[in-house]
């Protein structure tokens, strides 16, 4: 996809990886999984960023609930208090995946029981007013990839960052693995 129409089609579905010289604490090495890209805007949660808590630690309704073990991210600096329920299902056969986003307390309970559903809950989200990612996407911000499922598997923090960031090419793999301090290197 040419980087002209990355900034004029929609993203929805996409993941937006942190360039690795963007400093903002809000997304420095983040990935961010975008579920609405429109005229309006974008909207999107912050995969990598576990808080370390289960829904059952949130309060004592999820706690008594079968959603009890679903893992809590910080899904972004926007409404940190808002609780947004996600899953996604890889569809194999198709390279793809199904994405739920905001999805109520029951739909959450049905999809559990599905055989590779990953279910998690995140605390806020990332928003961008109109034209305000297109912008960040024309400055080179971000670097938007498709959704590999089997890596959203198998790594957390940074390292989802950095493994999805050096698949992209070895120039991408060598900044992802610059370290923060290069008097280290």
């Amino acid at each position: 996809m040419r980087e002209r129409d990355q900034v004029t089609s929609s993203l929805a579905g996409q993941l937006l990886l942190a360039h690795p010289a963007m400093h903002d604490p809000n997304f420095r090495r983040s990935v961010v999984l975008l579920s609405v890209h429109g005229d309006d805007g974008a909207m999107g949660v912050v995969l990598n960023r576990p808080l370390g808590k289960q829904l059952g630690d949130l309060n004592a309704e999820f706690a008594a609930s079968t959603l009890a073990g679903v893992p809590v991210y910080q899904g972004g600096p926007v409404q940190t208090e808002q609780l947004i329920l996600a899953a996604w299902q890889p569809e194999p056969l198709e390279a793809s995946f199904k994405l739920y986003f905001g999805i109520d307390v029951d739909k959450a309970e049905a999809l559990q029981g599905n055989e590779g559903v990953r279910l998690r809950a995140f605390l806020g989200y990332s928003g961008w007013t109109k034209g305000q990612l297109e912008n960040e996407l024309r400055h080179h911000t971000w670097v938007v990839t498709p959704v590999s499922p089997e890596l959203l598997e198998r790594r957390e923090g940074q390292e989802l960052w950095r493994a999805i960031l050096g698949r992209l090419s070895p120039e991408w793999k060598l900044m992802a693995d610059e370290p923060d301090d290069l008097g280290t290197n």
